[in-house]
């Protein structure tokens, strides 16, 4: 398996960010390459029901064509990239399969780590909130040291000033001809057509693809025996609500209206042959056995010229106009490169040239649409490099830096007060810090809490029972005070350092452990074997995708 061997630095960089997903990718490749070693195969009946049983591609628990070319037009992918990746994705889900389908976890195993999942504990707590030390006053000599060494901090934010000329295709004022309208509509005829649609319910009674011929024929006993109803005069709707295995059933079984293509075959076959109101005989789908009712029948229509043409009109202005926006952007760019002087060029062309003020990363304040975007694109140009021709939403932009400020260490007296406010913080911190600590030593050595905390001005709080993975009640979901509250016990009830939290430092001491309930837990064995068996699997397919690795070529080639 070769990804080549073609690196250096700014690769390696690339690949530190993205190595998630490059080890997704070799461990892939890998999986697939033994799969196939290991002659597995995936027929083309398994590919089609994999694929039709996604839910992405779905109506109403139904295969919708016309849904599965949006999705994937919306992922710009083509029906054969698609089914040729999801084949290979069978491919890899049999082998994982094949190697992980006799783990097994035992009742021992099981029960010792339902216990150790729900065994709850209580602590007792004390909280040093760096916010209650109120009494801080930082002198100007400690202001001035914290700033000195904290300079970094207070930079200012880079600054820049660009000239620029926005071409507005809405500036354009161009004239149609109703000759060239009539030619638009006539090479797009298909625009204007809109195809046959039906409108229709429909009652499901789910069967599997492969069903057995005793399961088929029970299937459509109970579909013939709704289909009766219907014909009886009962509601279909109210019948759909009832009997329906589809989650249009809520609805009455309505599908909306759609087209022939949006449908599976043999459903869109016979919707579309019925007549509004007419009750179809039992049809057969990979889904099960339908019934389908049509309540509207849409036919095939075109839009007739004078009906389309104030829309055609819209779109071949704005078409032409931008066009014209972008052929003048062209024409300046193209100066403006070769001369280097954006400023000579529109005084040349009589264009307005606009300059704003120095804007941060954020954009400038005023003037721009986009200014985010803009901002985006002007830093990372040189000053006076003239940009590429960029689209910003009303135009087309020509943009050239012609200054800009670094950032700089400002002067402390400019930013006294934040420096102020930030040492306060950092003080009162360690406060907190240095109380927590003195008090966890303290009650380490003597039962005296309370005395000592009178002194302090804090109280002794105690959680309610909580488990491993829940948050505790008045802190919040803290990992770590979690964490070594399970390590604490009657012999070891101190833990070995004060916690930081959200809220401040915590001293916690040991108070009380409960054990699970035998009669509560016991609904969690199935969830859980399920958990423990997943990890098994994993740690399985680790090992193996370790094997193969070792006795594979791997390597990266960049591209």
């Amino acid at each position: 398996i070769r990804y080549g061997n073609k690196l250096n630095d700014q690769t390696l960089k690339m690949f530190n960010l993205k190595k998630r997903a490059v080890d997704q990718v070799i461990n892939n490749s890998l999986l697939l390459y033994e799969s196939k070693r290991l002659g597995f195969q995936v027929t083309d009946k398994e590919l089609s029901d994999s694929i039709r049983n996604i839910s992405a591609f779905q109506v109403d628990s139904v295969f919708n064509m016309r849904t599965y070319n949006a999705v994937l037009n919306a992922n710009r992918l083509t029906p054969e990239t698609f089914e040729a990746s999801h084949k290979q994705s069978l491919l890899i889900e049999k082998l994982t399969s094949f190697v992980t389908s006799s783990v097994k976890v035992s009742e021992p195993e099981l029960k010792q780590f339902i216990n150790w999942a729900n065994a709850s504990v209580k602590v007792d707590y004390v909280l040093f909130n760096p916010e209650k030390y109120k009494d801080i006053k930082p002198t100007n000599k400690q202001i001035k040291t914290y700033f000195n060494e904290n300079k970094d901090d207070y930079k200012t934010d880079p600054l820049l000033k660009v000239r620029y000329i926005r071409f507005n295709p809405a500036s354009y004022k161009l004239e149609l001809t109703e000759q060239e309208i009539l030619d638009y509509y006539d090479s797009n005829m298909q625009e204007f057509e809109t195809e046959k649609t039906v409108e229709a319910r429909h009652i499901l009674i789910k069967l599997k693809s492969d069903a057995g011929e005793e399961a088929v024929n029970k299937a459509k006993i109970n579909i013939l025996e709704i289909l009766e109803k219907a014909k009886n005069g009962d509601d279909f709707a109210t019948l759909a609500k009832k009997y329906s295995e589809c989650p249009s059933k809520d609805r009455g079984g309505h599908l909306g209206t759609f087209t022939r293509t949006s449908m599976v075959k043999p459903f869109a076959d016979e919707a579309f042959s019925m007549e509004q109101g007419q009750i179809s005989d039992p049809v057969r789908t990979d889904f099960g056995w339908h019934i389908i009712k049509v309540e509207n029948v849409n036919p095939a229509s075109t839009r007739s010229f004078e009906q389309a043409k104030t829309d055609i009109r819209k779109k071949l202005t704005e078409r032409k106009t931008k066009n014209a926006a972008y052929d003048q952007a062209e024409a300046v760019y193209e100066d403006a490169y070769q001369y280097q002087n954006l400023e000579q060029v529109a005084k040349d062309r009589e264009l307005k040239i606009e300059t704003t003020q120095y804007f941060t990363k954020k954009g400038p304040e005023k003037g721009i649409l986009r200014p985010g975007k803009f901002a985006s694109l002007a830093f990372k140009l040189p000053v006076s490099e003239i940009s590429e021709i960029e689209f910003l939403d009303d135009g087309y932009y020509i943009l050239q830096p012609i200054e800009k400020i670094p950032p700089k260490i400002p002067e402390i007296a400019s930013v006294k007060q934040k420096v102020r406010a930030d040492l306060i913080k950092n003080m009162q911190d360690k406060k907190a810090e240095e109380q927590a600590n003195a008090f966890l030593t303290f009650i380490k050595k003597t039962a005296e809490k309370d005395k000592h905390l009178k002194t302090i001005k804090r109280k002794i709080s105690t959680t309610d029972f909580f488990k491993r993975y829940e948050s505790i009640p008045d802190i919040g979901f803290e990992q770590e005070i979690i964490q070594t509250a399970f390590e604490l016990s009657p012999g070891g009830r101190f833990p070995e350092t004060v916690l930081r939290g959200k809220k401040g430092y915590y001293v916690i001491w040991f108070n009380q452990r409960k054990e699970p309930d035998p009669e509560e837990i016991k609904d969690l064995e199935d969830q859980t074997r399920k958990r423990l068996i997943q990890e098994k699997q994993n740690k399985i397919i680790s090992a193996l995708l370790k094997e193969v690795r070792n006795n594979s070529e791997v390597v990266i080639e960049d591209r």
